[in-house]
């Protein structure tokens, strides 16, 4: 994932941390006293009963909570990952204020966390360095005099910065990506290679000929001419308009979102001998070397198509022009390490013009930010020990025992799937990795060593520590308990190809989880996220793979001819949702996420059912179990975000926006009606 956009909150999928302060106040207790486990957990304020339900299940859940909530103005949305993300960078920040107080020794996590935080706060200092730190970099850019000290510098650039939620929509500033796991065929971790190379999110923000589009186009183009100008760098018009004539070339050669999604389309794999034939341009020996490479033997090509152009372009287009785009990107992708002019502009056309957002976030959560990023397990660590019981830990891994079998239980009955397919989803479901709160072992920093003077000197050596940590993985077995998210974060994540779930201790938290509150609520809440994960093992692309993480096709033609005919029919369903007059939601771009949510919502009824052992639900405020579990999820989904943000999503992001998140779904569901 870009930097950049992880630390604006751009991103607004489920599957990105959004938090912050708030507007709003969202109401954390019941507001009559209950025993453990027996509260109603709905925020009843948050109804409008003016609204029928069958009409707009979406506004009757959530309704009293729209009109009186607003957008911050440091947020281009906000709601429940909101909220959670909010409570949990309080906690955060208490517990780095209280390692800045101490004198942790240096070579020490808390003395990382101290020196990283205080290191990016210090402004005035980064102010007083102007350009100084990001100079030896340039220089490294300028001295290039050919195709083979250019493809050194871009082999130099390679970063682990794929967001495995987000694999197949993922963005990176350098020309490739890295993103290392199993290979879709099974048996060995290899470097997976994915396009890069844009400053913008995605290839259709240059290439759409819709208004809103190229006006972004415009401005981007002014920003860079601006931010290279602000940097000192000299004819930086001209410079500026290599650099964008150069990225309009790169978006041509992307693959299309369409490609990205089919994991199955994008499941090369090939030889180093393959690579240098298959994709000349770059001098390919000198790349992998500079990346730590120079002696593995087989990569998995996602964007193949993709990596023959962009290396095709490296030699086809100026020297001149690539060295202005890394230079360029060198500079927007570390901006909130260098002078606050460039921070600023930066944020100006990211945040406001892209987003919306109308002011940037303040520098203390920012810097939460970046200690989350690049010392993520350290602070998880410390956040777990302190905030997160094993009384919570054991309630939900009881919840996805329970779900896990109302899977099962949903699979056996299915009348079209041949028994041959129900054996393999059914021993998918029961071999799952399942990890709640926390990993079973944290990523050693030992040798991330920070300046607590040099903020743009630290996020490097961050980032090329995060690198190394993710190549050492190559060749050897793959871990199926390995995590991917920080245990701070307010996010779950399904990992087709070590079949597993992860359930951060962020996420475990109002208005997901409430161990106050009544089953029902729980399970619509969180059991709905829980099931949405399991149901990703099953989605369009999560289908493709087996119980050991393997690509294969386990299913019966006629299975498989079953399973597309009804995604096709959700696909058609969303693509019929208007969030702006001419502007629908991509059924297709978004079925996987919208599978998931169908399927989850269904398996945490059932699982819900299954937990009351044969006795009746309570009615609790005169609510039945099942409105109660159905009130959760809408409440759980909801969100509001700036016009812009919107459609940024619906052009770049596999999630529907919140509303159709509700309405989509339960319309889906026997039991809502």
């Amino acid at each position: 994932m870009d930097r950049r956009r992880f630390l604006n909150g751009l991103l607004l999928a489920s599957a990105a941390v959004i938090s912050g302060p708030s507007a709003c106040a969202v109401s954390d207790d019941n507001k009559v006293a209950r025993a453990p486990g027996t509260g109603l957990g709905i925020d009843t304020a948050s109804l409008d009963k003016t609204i029928k339900p069958g009409d707009d299940f979406y506004g009757y859940a959530n309704g009293g909570w729209m009109k009186v909530t607003e957008i911050p103005a440091d947020r281009s949305a906000i709601g429940g990952f909101v909220v959670a993300g909010m409570r949990t960078e309080k906690q955060l920040s208490d517990l780095i204020d209280d390692i800045a107080k101490g004198d942790p020794a240096p070579d020490s996590d808390a003395g990382r966390i101290k020196a990283l935080y205080r290191s990016y706060l210090d402004v005035r200092a980064i102010d007083k360095a102007g350009m100084a730190p990001v100079q030896a970099d340039l220089n490294r850019i300028a001295a290039i005099a050919g195709n083979k000290d250019l493809s050194r510098v871009l082999g130099e650039q390679l970063r682990a910065d794929v967001d495995p939620m987000n694999a197949t929509n993922f963005h990176t500033e350098n020309l490739f990506g890295l993103f290392v796991t199993q290979a879709l065929s099974g048996s060995v971790v290899v470097p997976y290679i994915l396009q890069g190379g844009l400053g913008m999110p995605e290839r259709e923000y240059y290439l759409s000929a819709e208004p809103k589009m190229a006006d972004l186009r415009t401005k981007y183009r002014a920003y860079i001419a601006q931010l290279l100008n602000e940097s000192g760098i000299p004819d930086a018009d001209a410079r500026a308009q290599r650099v964008f004539d150069l990225e309009m070339k790169i978006a041509a050669a992307h693959n299309t979102r369409a490609q990205s999604e089919s994991m199955a389309a994008s499941s090369s794999e090939w030889s180093r001998a393959e690579l240098e034939k298959k994709a000349p341009g770059i001098d390919w020996p000198v790349f992998l070397e500079a990346a730590q490479l120079g002696t593995q033997p087989r990569f998995a090509a996602y964007h193949a198509g993709a990596i023959v152009k962009l290396s095709a372009l490296v030699a086809s287009q100026p020297l001149e022009a690539w060295k202005d785009w890394l230079l360029f990107h060198q500079i927007n992708s570390h901006a909130d390490v260098l002078p606050s002019k460039l921070d600023a502009a930066h944020f100006a056309f990211f945040g406001t013009a892209l987003q919306g957002t109308k002011e940037q976030r303040p520098r203390e959560k920012r810097a939460i930010a970046v200690v989350n990023e690049l010392l993520g397990d350290a602070l998880g660590k410390l956040y777990v020990e302190r905030y997160f019981p094993a009384s919570a830990k054991a309630e939900i891994e009881g919840m996805v025992a329970n779900i896990k079998a109302a899977f099962a239980r949903r699979i056996d009955a299915l009348t079209w799937m041949a028994p041959s397919t129900k054996k393999e989803a059914i021993e998918k479901v029961r071999t799952i990795e399942v990890g709640v709160g926390y990993p079973d072992t944290w990523r050693d920093y030992s040798a991330y060593a920070l300046d607590p003077a040099n903020a743009y000197a630290n996020v490097i050596a961050g980032e090329k520590v995060r690198y190394a940590q993710q190549i050492a993985k190559i060749g050897k077995p793959l871990d199926r308990r390995e995590w991917w998210m920080n245990a701070q974060l307010v996010n779950a994540v399904n990992l087709p190809v070590q079949n597993a779930l992860n359930f951060p201790a962020g996420i475990l938290q109002r208005p997901f989880f409430d161990p106050k509150a009544d089953a029902a609520f729980n399970y619509g809440a969180i059991g709905s996220v829980i099931g949405h994960e399991i149901s990703h093992s099953f989605d369009n692309n999560g289908a493709e793979f087996d119980s050991t993480g393997a690509m294969r096709n386990w299913w019966t033609t006629a299975d498989r001819a079953e399973f597309e005919k009804n995604g096709n029919a959700l696909a058609r369903q969303f693509d019929s949702y208007e969030p702006f007059p001419g502007v629908f939601v991509p059924g297709k771009l978004t079925l996987g996420e919208n599978i998931a949510d169908v399927a989850g919502l269904a398996a945490a009824l059932d699982a819900y059912h299954a937990s009351l052992k044969g006795k009746p639900a309570p009615v609790i405020d005169g609510l039945t179990g099942d409105q109660r579990l159905l009130l959760a999820y809408a409440q759980a989904w909801r969100g509001k975000a700036r016009d812009d943000a919107v459609r940024a999503q619906i052009a770049s992001d596999e999630h529907s926006p919140r509303k159709f998140r509700v309405i989509g779904p339960t319309r889906n569901i026997d039991l809502w009606y």
